[in-house]
């Protein structure tokens, strides 16, 4: 009889490490940003950046060295929807960005992670190409509001194309999860 020889991958490893410290520069982000001056705002840039860096770095390790914990995947899409919401909120408060912006984005956001949360006993949704593109649109979009001296045309074409694509792969996840969802209960035969 074969045993199960599978490998138990600690919590505290590179990739989750690196997840907490998106985690924690948060609220560093903020401070930053809100305080006066083009040093803080390039400050608030790097801390952004930083932040965003480790999101690509986490999960290209967890996936390179076999280091996907559930940790993992429950905290790295909340560090995620931490870093751009702040960000969006952040930009809206000051007056740069549409509320209805941050709204849309943040709205699609929080409704995919439940949506991932309640099929998560199903099957998870892999990231679709369309799902990165829609990270690093927001993520290019937020670094031009971040920028001094970035005109605002610049600004805008780059968030309106994030805000289109971030709607459009929103409901390209909810077909999924429904098809998904028939074929689980085609399965159990319900």
């Amino acid at each position: 009889m074969k045993r199960d020889e599978r490998r138990v991958v600690s919590p505290w490893n590179i990739a989750n490490v690196l997840t907490v410290l998106r985690l924690v520069l948060v609220p560093f982000f903020v401070v930053c940003l809100f305080l006066p001056g083009t040093g803080w705002r390039v400050a608030a840039l790097a801390v952004f950046a930083v932040a965003s860096i480790t999101d690509h770095l986490d999960g290209e390790l967890a996936r390179r060295y076999g280091l996907i914990t559930d940790f993992g995947k429950i905290a790295d899409p909340i560090a995620d929807k931490a870093l751009i919401g702040a960000a969006l909120v952040c930009l809206s408060i000051l007056d740069e960005l549409p509320w209805w912006v941050t709204a849309v984005i943040i709205g699609r956001e929080l409704g995919i992670t439940v949506l991932r949360f309640v099929l998560l006993r199903h099957a998870v949704i892999p990231a679709s190409f369309g799902g990165k593109v829609k990270t690093v649109l927001q993520i290019t979009a937020i670094v031009l509001y971040l920028l001094p001296f970035v005109p605002g045309p610049v600004r805008w074409v780059v968030m309106g194309a994030a805000t289109v694509v971030t709607v459009g792969t929103g409901v390209d996840y909810v077909i999924r999860a429904i098809r998904l969802r028939q074929v689980a209960k085609q399965v159990r035969g319900e």
